[in-house]
């Protein structure tokens, strides 16, 4: 059994990074052209990783299953990365981030980590704009900043609406500096379907062409694991439809162990679901939360009035809206953390408030009309518009907007067809991103040496629940600042290891058992798709699994996940064959590993007897509905150890301490 050793510095918290790096073993330049690394999964996790370490002189080989490491879904980051540089001079620090990020995750992540995120999200500004990532200035020049939820500073860098496309085509630009020098061998459109141990060590890894089918051996001193969370264990969510668990899931069932599965952040601006053919959501950013106020009838009436379309949202008076959020949380308003504004959400709609006519009434308003004649004021007054007309302030107040947010209110125009510069959004929380994932050390190395994780595909830095514009910040300081240190340490051993051979029986082994498994789905013939399956098991897992959870609910959803994996590996059917370009063969075996997934999610949930962050179960609550958290008995990092059936899984615990902030009740009034 693997130790849950953290391998957390001593010393004070400030100084825990510096002194690590001070006195870590580093690998001579010209012994790193000696050594080989894997990375699967190019979005800013891996795509900075790989470009770091190809620089540093380490041979790379990156994997992506897309045509190119441009389509990773970290393009679709639309709002913004937040660092610590304090330029509103409003009051932002390096501890500031760090005690914001350690509240917004409800106490429950680990406080060496979290600092040193925090110490280093300054140098990843410095090094995306020295890539020329075209981030947001303001009229003199500088880079701008914008709020976002759980916090009081503003201090997210952005790019209009596309933050996360633009940071990725920096990480892009300096993987192809390398990929032309020759140190990043590049293999898109390979899916990582095995990771080969050699005496205890990872040393590679079986990937599958997907286009040609061809099943190959690829060896290496250490492997990373970038591939992102797997929310769409839900089969509706944000994420891209070919976003997946295997690599993650895959290195789980080889001895790394699965961390806090059940910590997932439902976001709270989504467009709505609008009916039973939807393959995903479609994510409006939280910058939005800047400058538009959330709202729902006061009257049962109007909210019912609203679903029938017999009153539009700009019909009802101001004194007949519901500010929810600026009335239960003044303080933050309608910039809370994300799981406090959804569950806000949820709970108006439940009571008979939501304003979409559907089995549920899910939705509500997200309004911009006051934002819109603020902003056009101020810019009549700018430019020295004296008393100007109604239509005139609209004008320019929308003007503003657009320029902050422009391609945002298009996209949600061009789904839905109505004017968001005009007429409220209509948003509801979706499942979003998941603060769970294999669990690391300090050094980013799971409990199998040579494997690491880094980015969402890690457990480390969100606790229960992550902040808005932090999962960009999570990433690169991953993949550029903490990943390239810390493999050094544990890659000084390998400097006379040489290249690692695949004609051994480990990758005979490792091969066998991927292919064996890709056999049985293509020969299954039974009578339902891979889809019937994945929108069972989300069906599941949203209901009893989502926002809200109870004990029964989850005994159930253990249980039924259970009847469905069976049932699917009965009666799935794949069409084609296995050596040709083939996507329900790539999706069956995902939504294969999902269905394993999914009921260690629920059992974790159901092991968990409090509620805390992304993790809301009902019968612990307090009188005013928020989460109660147990201090007591769940101050601890759950970490599952495969055991070859999910509910078999053993829980092993690794303690949180936090001698550096004071473990109390989160609150945002």
């Amino acid at each position: 059994m693997a130790s849950l050793d953290s391998k957390t510095p001593q010393g004070a918290l400030a100084d825990k990074w510096t002194n690590y790096k001070n006195n870590i073993r580093l690998v001579n330049p010209a012994n790193k052209r000696k050594i080989d690394v894997i990375i699967v999964g190019t979005g800013l996790a891996g795509g900075s990783a790989a470009a770091t370490l190809a620089e540093l002189g380490y041979n790379v080989k990156a994997f992506c299953y897309q045509d190119s490491p441009r389509r990773a879904h970290s393009i679709a980051a639309q709002g913004g990365i937040n660092a610590a540089k304090n330029y509103q001079g409003d009051g932002d620090s390096v501890y500031r981030l760090f005690y914001d990020t350690i509240k917004g995750g409800d106490y429950r992540s680990r406080e060496a980590n979290v600092y040193r995120l925090a110490e280093v999200s300054a140098n990843i500004i410095d090094q995306c704009v020295a890539q020329g990532v075209p981030f947001a200035r303001d009229y003199g020049g500088l880079l701008d900043n914008r709020s976002f939820g759980g916090v009081l500073v503003s201090r997210t860098f952005y790019a209009k609406g596309q933050t996360g496309q633009q940071l990725l085509l920096g990480a892009y630009s300096a993987m192809n500096r390398q990929i032309a020098k020759g140190k990043i061998t590049m293999y898109n459109r390979h899916e990582m379907l095995d990771v080969v141990l050699v005496n205890g060590k990872a040393r590679g890894i079986i990937a599958r062409n997907l286009i040609t089918g061809e099943i190959e051996r690829h060896s290496a001193h250490a492997v990373v694991i970038a591939s992102g969370g797997y929310g769409n264990v839900f089969f509706l969510s944000t994420n891209a439809m070919g976003s997946n668990a295997t690599a993650a899931w895959k290195i789980h069932k080889r001895g790394a162990y699965f961390a806090n599965p059940c910590y997932t952040q439902i976001h709270p601006t989504c467009i709505p679901v609008h009916g039973d053919q939807q393959s995903k959501l479609t994510l409006m950013s939280e910058s939005l939360r800047n400058d538009g106020r959330i709202w729902v009838p006061k009257k049962l009436e109007d909210a019912k009035a609203v679903r029938e379309g017999k009153l539009k949202p700009t019909d009802i008076a101001e004194e007949d809206r519901d500010y929810y959020l600026e009335r239960r949380y003044p303080s933050f308003g309608n910039l809370v953390p994300r799981d406090v504004a959804s569950r806000a959400a949820k709970e108006r709609c439940d009571a008979g408030f939501g304003i979409i006519n559907n089995s549920t009434n899910e939705g509500v308003f997200l309004d911009f009309s006051s934002a819109i004649e603020r902003y056009g004021k101020e810019q009549a007054h700018i430019q020295g518009v004296h008393n100007p007309s109604r239509e005139k302030i609209l004008q320019l107040g929308e003007e503003v907007v657009a320029s902050k947010y422009g391609n945002l209110f298009d996209m949600y125009q061009q789904i839905t067809d109505d004017n968001p510069y005009k007429t409220p959004m209509k948003i509801y929380p979706a499942v979003h991103y998941t603060m769970g994932g294999i669990w690391v050390d300090y050094n980013l190395m799971t409990t199998v040496p040579g494997l690491y994780a880094i980015g969402e595909a890690n457990f480390s830095d969100h606790g229960a629940n992550r902040l808005g514009a932090s999962a960009l910040m999570q990433g690169l300081a991953d993949g550029y600042f903490v990943l390239p240190y810390t493999i050094g340490d544990y890659l000084a051993d390998d400097i006379r290891t040489g290249p690692i051979p695949t004609n051994t029986p480990e990758f005979d082994a490792a091969e066998k058992h991927v292919t064996d498994r890709i056999s049985q789905l293509i020969n299954n013939n039974g009578k339902h798709s891979v889809d019937y399956f994945h929108k069972k098991l989300g069906h599941i897992m949203w209901n009893k699994v989502g926002m809200a959870r109870n004990a029964q609910g989850l005994s159930e959803a253990i249980h039924e996940i259970a009847e469905l994996r069976e049932q699917f590996w009965k009666e799935v059917r794949v069409p084609g064959v296995p050596n040709e370009f083939n996507q329900e063969l790539e999706k069956a075996g995902r939504v294969a590993d999902f269905l394993e997934l999914g009921e260690l999610f629920a059992r974790d949930a159901l092991e968990r007897n409090e509620s805390c962050g992304g993790h809301f179960r009902e019968e612990y609550r307090t009188e005013e509905g928020e989460a109660r958290r147990d201090d007591e008995h769940f101050t601890y990092v759950a970490a599952w150890e495969y055991t070859g059936k999910p509910s078999e899984a053993i829980l092993h615990k690794e303690d949180l301490k936090f001698d550096n902030v004071e473990l109390k009740t989160r609150s945002y009034k």
